[in-house]
C-alpha cells in the first residue's frame, strides 16, 4: 500500500518492499517507487490532454532523493505550462540515437546488426554483408543522405557487372528494410527507397542441365577437387623441404572442401541454398536415408522429410567421415554454419562453361528431372516444399505424355 510523506534521504531509506509506492506531499505526482528487489524508481505522474502519462526521473542508483525532488519540481513547472515533457523526452532520445548512429556503417554495424542476432539470428550475419559489402559507397553517408538517384546508380553499375536482377532486387529490398527500420526507431524522419520500383522478374523461369551439361558440371567438380589436393600436396613437399609447418594432408579425404558435397547434394535433393547452409547432421536419420528440414530452416515455415537417393547418401556419408563432430553439416568459423560459398561455386559454373546458370537452378534441375522421369507433380510439390501447386506447375510442360494421355481419353 503507497505511504504518504516528503520524498527525502529518510523516508527514502525506510521505505520497505511491501509498501511498494511512497507519494510525495508538497509536489503534485511526485513518488517513489520500490521494487521486489528493493530497487528505487523516481516518477511524476501527470495528465496531458485527458491522458494519463507516468514521467520516469530516474533510478535510485543514480541520482538522490534531493536530485529526483529537484528534477519532479522542473518538471512539474513544464507540465503546468502545458509543455509534454514525456513527448520532449522521446523526442531528445531520437535526436540522440539519430546523432550516434545516422552514419551508416556505424548503423548497421552498431545498432541493426545487434537488433539482428537478437530477432533473427539465421540470417543476421549475412544481412550484414549484404549491406556492408554490396553498398561500400553508402559506408561514410549519413542516413538521411541516401536517395533513391544514389540507388538507381547503384543499380546501374550493378546491371554493367552481370548481376542477376533478381540479387540485385534482394540487396536492394535488405537496404530498404534497413532503412525502414531506422524511420520506425526515430533515427531519421523518413527514406526514399519506396521509389526504387524493383526489377521485373520471371518467375516461371525453369533453366536446368541438358545430359552434357551434368556431365560437364560433374567432371569439373571432380577436376577441381583433384587440383586442390594436388597443390596441397606439393605445398607441402615444399613445406617440409624448408622445415616449414605443413597444412592438413587432403589426399586421405574424399572431398577437398565442401564444394562438391553441397552442388551434389542440391542437385539430388532440390534443397535451397538457406536450408543446405542451416542443415545440422542432427537433421540426417541415416539409418533410414531421410533428411529433415526443420521448419524453421524452409521457407514455407513448414517441416519436411526428404528421402535420400544413393547420390545423395553417399556424398553424405562420405563427407560425415571428414567431419564426424561439427554441429552443421557445413560449418564455417567458430562452429557457426557456413555462409557462403558463392565465389567456389561460380568457379565451377564459368570452368564448366555453363551459361546463365545459377546455384538455385539446381534445385530446378532436381524438379525438371522428377517431371520428366513421370514423377507426379503433387509429389514433387512436397519435395520441394511449395505450399500448393502453383510454383509446381511451371514443371508441368515437361512432362507433355500427361497432355498426350489427357486428349487421348476423348480421342
Amino acid at each position: 500500500m503507497a505511504i504518504l510523506s516528503k520524498i527525502n534521504a529518510t523516508s527514502i531509506k525506510s521505505l520497505a518492499v511491501e509498501d511498494k509506492r511512497l507519494n510525495d506531499t508538497e509536489i503534485k505526482g511526485f513518488h517513489a517507487r520500490i521494487s521486489a528487489k528493493g530497487a528505487i524508481s523516481y516518477y511524476l505522474f501527470y495528465r496531458h490532454n485527458g491522458k494519463q502519462v507516468n514521467y520516469l526521473l530516474g533510478k535510485g542508483s543514480s541520482i538522490t532523493p534531493t536530485q529526483a525532488r529537484d528534477m519532479a519540481k522542473s518538471q512539474a513547472g513544464k507540465v503546468a505550462s502545458g509543455i509534454n515533457v514525456q513527448s520532449d523526452k522521446k523526442v531528445a532520445k531520437a535526436k540522440e540515437l539519430a546523432k550516434k548512429f545516422n552514419k551508416f556503417s556505424v548503423y548497421v554495424e552498431e545498432k541493426y546488426h545487434p537488433w539482428l542476432i537478437a530477432n533473427s539470428t539465421r540470417t543476421a550475419d549475412q544481412i550484414k554483408s549484404v549491406l556492408l559489402n554490396n553498398f561500400k559507397e553508402l559506408a561514410d553517408m549519413q542516413l538521411s543522405e541516401i536517395s533513391a538517384w544514389h540507388i538507381e546508380q547503384w543499380r546501374s553499375k550493378a546491371k554493367k557487372l552481370n548481376k542477376a536482377e533478381a540479387t540485385i532486387n534482394y540487396n536492394v529490398n535488405t537496404l530498404k528494410g534497413a532503412l525502414s527500420r531506422a524511420v520506425e526507431w526515430g533515427i531519421i524522419d523518413s527514406h526514399e527507397l519506396g521509389k526504387v520500383k524493383a526489377y521485373k522478374l520471371d518467375n516461371n523461369r525453369t533453366r536446368y542441365l541438358d545430359p552434357l551439361e551434368e556431365k560437364a558440371l560433374l567432371s569439373t567438380l571432380t577436376e577441381r577437387d583433384k587440383l586442390i589436393k594436388s597443390k596441397r600436396l606439393s605445398a607441402n613437399e615444399h613445406r617440409l623441404k624448408r622445415g616449414y609447418p605443413q597444412q592438413p594432408s587432403l589426399s586421405h579425404h574424399a572431398y577437398a572442401d565442401h564444394i562438391e558435397p553441397i552442388v551434389i547434394l542440391a542437385m539430388n535433393t532440390g534443397m535451397r541454398r538457406g536450408e543446405i547452409l542451416s542443415l545440422k547432421w542432427s537433421n540426417i536419420d541415416f539409418s533410414i536415408k531421410v533428411l529433415t528440414i526443420k521448419g524453421e530452416s524452409a521457407k514455407s515455415g513448414k517441416t519436411r522429410h526428404i528421402p535420400l537417393n544413393n547420390a545423395a547418401f553417399n556424398v553424405l556419408t562420405k563427407w560425415r567421415e571428414q567431419n564426424a563432430f561439427t554441429t552443421f553439416v557445413f560449418e564455417g568459423s567458430e562452429g557457426k554454419a557456413l555462409t557462403d560459398f558463392k565465389k567456389g561455386f561460380s568457379k565451377v559454373v564459368a570452368d564448366a562453361e555453363l551459361q546463365d546458370f545459377h546455384f538455385h537452378d539446381l534445385r530446378h534441375h532436381f524438379a525438371s528431372q522428377l517431371v520428366m522421369k513421370s514423377v507426379d507433380l503433387n509429389t514433387v510439390r512436397e519435395l520441394l516444399g511449395h505450399a500448393d501447386m502453383t510454383m509446381t506447375l511451371r514443371y508441368a510442360h515437361l512432362a507433355p505424355e500427361h497432355k498426350a494421355a489427357a486428349v487421348n481419353l476423348i480421342g
